[in-house]
C-alpha cells in the first residue's frame, strides 16, 4: 500500500464527497467557459457575414444594445441628447 492510498483512505467520506462536488462545479464552469468561447466565435462570424453583405456592424451593435433596453429609458436618453445637440447648435 502506498502512502497516497493511506492518506486517501484516512480522509473522512464527507471530504471525498466535497472534493467530488467541488470538482464537478469546476468542470461545469469550465464547460460553460468553452461554450461561451464558441458562442463568441459564432457571433463574430455573424458580424463578418453581415459586414460582407454591406451592413454597418458598428450600427448593428448599437441596435442590438438598444433592443436590450427599456423603451422609456431610450426615449429619455434621446430627448436629453436632442436637447444637448440643440444647445450646441448641432440640429440642422
Amino acid at each position: 500500500m502506498s502512502d497516497a492510498t493511506i492518506i486517501e483512505d484516512s480522509k473522512p467520506d464527507s471530504y471525498r464527497v466535497t472534493a467530488d462536488e467541488l470538482r464537478a462545479f469546476i468542470e461545469r464552469f469550465e464547460r460553460l467557459e468553452a461554450e461561451k468561447k464558441d458562442i463568441a466565435e459564432q457571433q463574430k462570424e455573424v458580424m463578418s457575414e453581415a459586414k460582407a453583405r454591406g451592413y454597418d456592424t458598428k450600427v448593428m451593435r448599437k441596435v442590438i444594445a438598444l433592443r436590450k433596453r427599456d423603451r422609456d429609458d431610450i426615449a429619455e436618453e434621446e430627448a436629453v441628447l436632442e436637447m444637448y445637440k440643440e444647445a450646441l447648435g448641432m440640429n440642422g
